[in-house]
């Protein structure tokens, strides 16, 4: 399919989407697509669940073990509240049982999207299933991709009655070993098959620049335009019915991105897990109200550091988080957006419609960024390293900054080219295989480094010696290079070098 900005971000529970957001939808999937007939689902009477590589080896820090039984159940990680999460596990440790596509209606949509009945679930097939019952291989690592589980129903004979497996590749996208077989193409490439024609396709940037170039448009009027075209194939209605649902479906991520914040300054406490992290946010928080009650800008750095730093705590909490473009990543986008809306052009004296304006575009800029890398490389921690997340939300966000404070389609590459290429090479190392350090502290660091980029790029006339499509698949090569103790697994770097807590 063509990539969409609402593939790339899209909400969901934290820690991780690769390890938490991605392993949930795939449990769902299994039940919906595999279980999804009330004979086969009579059927089963157990799962086995088999989780391989960086999934096994980070999996209890991230979240996997109890997505997956979430998914089990037929929760959505968009729609699920963390207060459905906690009652839902509370219940099944005391059962040691899972309902099986509880959740799930006959069109595999969610019975109750808004949480509106509380814990209420509809009936599904209870079976025993608890987290020490998955098998846990750390050390296999599948050909197609290191974050691999499979899932395997049996009946009361222990016969198989389904199985597939599925990858989690990075920013919650799933994609199980059918639909590659079916497509006979790599992961990548059968996550890009089309499924309807757009104005302006583009998997590099040097595409995206000759779009821009030939048309006129921005970036993000590019991507609006393929976004319609998108809408419309899928859903029919005029343009501007379409753009309508666009700009507020993107306005929605908008809202859940300030939520996220706001929910964090009012937590305090340290966050769960074991490493007794306390949590930063309200404190700054206060502290920012006081030595600069007026919001000037001589302090942006402190407020884009807060707005990183409370997102990224929200997302370590297990709470509501825009995947932008993975969990691990969750605060760079926001804090960016941030700045966007608060020191830019106007944004001093802008009213809601303005900043809402410039939230659209900062965040179809970025997502347009995102696709490039979706399409061209990875980011998914565990494949090319922290450089994928962290380095891909930094690259995407000084894009999004740079139009929307003026700059040329050629500035706006040249920033998400500098971002990168001072990214490249950095590695995901969570200690105890938390998503709380570095990782909360590196989304503050690439906010600020994603303003700087946008800044130097705006300074010049756009024209730069290393292209963004150079830098995105050195990123890639750098990624395959790196050692896989580096790349979410905790097993190198600070996640052994530094004693716990």
């Amino acid at each position: 399919m063509t990539i969409s900005i609402f593939d790339l971000l899209r909400v969901g529970i934290g820690p991780s989407s690769s390890h938490t957001v991605g392993p949930m939808r795939a449990a769902r999937r299994f039940v919906t697509e595999q279980l999804g007939s009330p004979e086969v689902l009579a059927r089963t009477e157990s799962v086995q669940v088999d989780l391989y590589g960086s999934l096994s080896a980070t999996g209890r820090g991230h979240g996997t073990f109890t997505a997956v039984l979430l998914g089990l159940e037929g929760w959505d990680p968009e729609t699920i509240l963390p207060d459905q999460v906690d009652s839902r596990l509370a219940a099944m440790e005391v059962s040691g049982t899972v309902q099986l596509a509880a959740q799930c209606e006959d069109d595999g949509a969610p019975s109750d999207p808004d949480g509106a009945h509380g814990d209420a679930h509809s009936a599904g097939k209870e079976i025993p299933l608890r987290v020490e019952d998955f098998i846990q291989r750390p050390l296999t690592v599948m050909d197609r991709h290191t974050n691999a589980m499979t899932l395997t129903a049996l009946d009361a004979a222990g016969e198989q009655v389904a199985k597939e497996i599925y990858y989690s590749i990075g920013g919650g996208f799933v994609l199980s070993e059918s639909d590659a077989v079916a497509s006979d193409a790599s992961l990548g490439q059968a996550l890009a098959t089309p499924d309807a024609e757009v104005p302006y396709p583009f998997i590099t940037a040097a595409q995206l620049m000759e779009h821009c170039a030939r048309s006129g448009l921005p970036v993000s009027r590019v991507m609006l335009a393929n976004e319609r075209a998108l809408h419309r194939a899928r859903h029919g209605g005029t343009e501007e019915e379409a753009e309508a649902e666009i700009t507020g479906k993107v306005l929605h991520l908008w809202q859940v991105m300030e939520d996220c914040k706001n929910s964090a300054l009012e937590r305090e406490g340290h966050l769960p897990g074991g490493l007794k992290v306390r949590r930063r946010a309200p404190d700054w928080h206060a502290r920012m109200w006081k030595d600069d009650p007026g919001r000037t800008h001589a302090y942006w750095q402190e407020w884009v550091n807060l707005v990183a730093l409370a997102v990224n705590e929200e997302n370590a909490s297990g709470g509501r988080v825009v995947t932008a473009p993975t969990n691990g990543a969750a605060g760079i986008i926001p804090a960016v957006g941030f700045y966007a809306t608060h020191y830019g052009p106007g944004a001093s004296y802008a009213g809601e419609e303005d900043r809402e304006d410039i939230a659209v575009r900062f965040l179809l800029t970025a997502a347009a960024v995102g696709v490039l890398y979706k399409e061209q490389a990875s980011i998914s921690g565990a494949e090319v390293g922290c450089q994928g997340e962290v380095g891909s939300a930094s690259s995407m966000a000084a894009a999004g900054l740079c139009e929307v404070l003026g700059g040329t389609a050629k500035q706006v590459e040249n920033a998400a080219e500098i971002a990168m290429e001072h990214n490249l090479g950095l590695t995901c190392d969570p200690i105890g295989g938390l998503v709380q350090v570095p990782c909360i502290e590196r989304n503050a660091m690439a906010a600020t480094k994603a303003v700087n980029a946008a800044r130097m790029a705006l300074m010049g006339d756009g024209e730069h010696r290393v292209s963004l499509d150079e830098v995105i698949v050195t990123m890639r090569e750098t990624g395959k290079d790196m050692s896989s103790k580096y790349k979410e697994t905790a097993l190198g770097g600070l996640a052994v070098n530094v004693v716990e807590c």
